[in-house]
């Protein structure tokens, strides 16, 4: 970015080395502060970090409390980084749209205390959807997310959630993997809308009623004879049983031949069967591998390691904002509003960059009137000169790396 405004070509080539020198203090700035956001975000979350045990950080004192904090801080941080959080509506919608996961897939919401997910930006592809058992395909948009931040909470211990009355929740929580009251974060990379349940824990492959139609018409086809088979010699294995066994008196010649015969047919029914079981379970897998396969490449991080990623997002995202405004009153021929210089920041990041947003002009220009860079007059803005500019920068950190050593008296 710096080498881009640079190059833009509004600066004059006395001003390109001081704004450069201006950009890397800038962004030293921003990185001590939020250095302490990462400190204050790995304590908070010690308590509920699934890999780390309990019985090492301690419980919380107050673990409510200490669960809203994380929360209040977690969010908080994403809004700096420009995410966006996806309500329930939007994800109700989403589970109903046509998935690049092409199979069917469960994720019970309700087996978690809390679920968040979080986006930043979102383009449109076109993928081709097939149709017919997969003999023609057909072209469909989908609406894809760039950035996804899910946030999942756990049941505490000795809590019970609020469908215990359903018969199949206390088995799913059984069987869980995660300790109780345990909070997990996952960062995923270009997920479309319609995917957002594949990102969850304890998503679960299902059949649709096409693999049942493709799995449950051959086990007819090929059962039926073998029942029909069955059903004239059976009766016949009972009597020779039951003969063995003193239950009846007689049995004919050809009984025990056509009890043999039915005694085989009933293995080759449980082989038939046992053949079934293992084309469903086949299935099952190749659908797993499917979901595995897309939504792994696109995982970035996981619960702890997600802090040094939000919080160098929300550092740089700052520094951007406020090295963008910064720049465009620094090379503007007189103070702007603050709509012309929204206006003004969004044509360079179309024509110099590419980029296309809705560029949050009221954050920056806070960033900048608090490190005392920015002067308002009537509504207008302007910023101060860079030799000037430089000065207070280095004011501002030597005063956050050495505070109160301008008033410390010699030793």
């Amino acid at each position: 970015m710096i080498e881009g405004l640079v190059a833009e070509g509004r600066l004059a080539d006395a001003k390109q080395a001081g704004f450069r020198q201006l950009a890397r203090v800038l962004g030293a700035i921003f990185h001590y502060q939020y250095f302490e956001e990462l400190d204050r975000l790995r304590e908070l979350y010690s308590h509920f970090d699934p890999e780390v045990d309990p019985l090492v950080c301690g419980p919380a004192r107050d673990p409510e409390a200490a669960y809203r904090s994380l929360s209040e801080e977690f969010v908080r941080i994403l809004t700096d980084a420009n995410f966006i959080e996806i309500t329930h509506g939007e994800i109700t919608r989403a589970f109903a749209e046509r998935a690049l996961v092409r199979v069917k897939i469960k994720a019970p919401v309700e087996d978690f205390r809390d679920v968040r997910m979080f986006r930043r930006g979102h383009h449109t592809e076109t993928i081709d959807v097939p149709y017919w058992f997969g003999l023609r395909r057909r072209p469909l948009q989908v609406e894809v997310f760039d950035d996804v931040v899910l946030m999942v909470a756990t049941w505490p211990d000795g809590v019970a959630p609020p469908d215990t009355r359903k018969p199949r929740a206390s088995k799913r929580r059984g069987r869980r993997k995660i300790r109780g009251g345990a909070v997990l974060f996952k960062y995923f990379r270009h997920i479309a809308r319609a995917d957002l349940k594949a990102l969850f824990p304890n998503v679960r492959v299902v059949m649709s009623w096409t693999d049942h139609v493709t799995l449950g018409v051959p086990a007819l086809v090929g059962g039926i004879p073998i029942l029909i088979k069955l059903a004239s010699t059976v009766t016949v294995l009972f009597l020779v049983i039951a003969f063995y066994l003193g239950l009846t008196g007689t049995i004919g010649d050809h009984d025990a031949e056509r009890a043999l015969a039915a005694l085989s047919g009933l293995f080759a029914l449980g082989a038939f069967l046992l053949r079934q079981w293992g084309n469903f379970h086949r299935q099952s897998l190749i659908h797993q591998k499917e979901l595995t396969d897309n939504i792994y490449y696109r995982n970035v991080n996981n619960n702890s390691g997600i802090f040094n990623y939000i919080v160098g997002e929300a550092e740089e995202q700052d520094w951007k904002e406020a090295l963008l405004a910064y720049h465009g009153l620094l090379t503007a021929a007189a103070p702007l509003t603050r709509e012309a210089l929204a206006a003004r920041i969004t044509e360079v990041l179309a024509r110099v960059f590419g980029v296309s947003t809705d560029f949050e002009i009221d954050d920056a220009l806070a960033r900048l009137k608090r490190l005392d860079l920015l002067t308002e007059t009537d509504g207008r803005y302007s910023v101060s000169p860079l030799a000037d500019a430089l000065a207070r920068l280095a004011r501002e950190w030597e005063a956050l790396v050495w505070p109160g050593a301008a008033t410390a008296e010699p030793a």
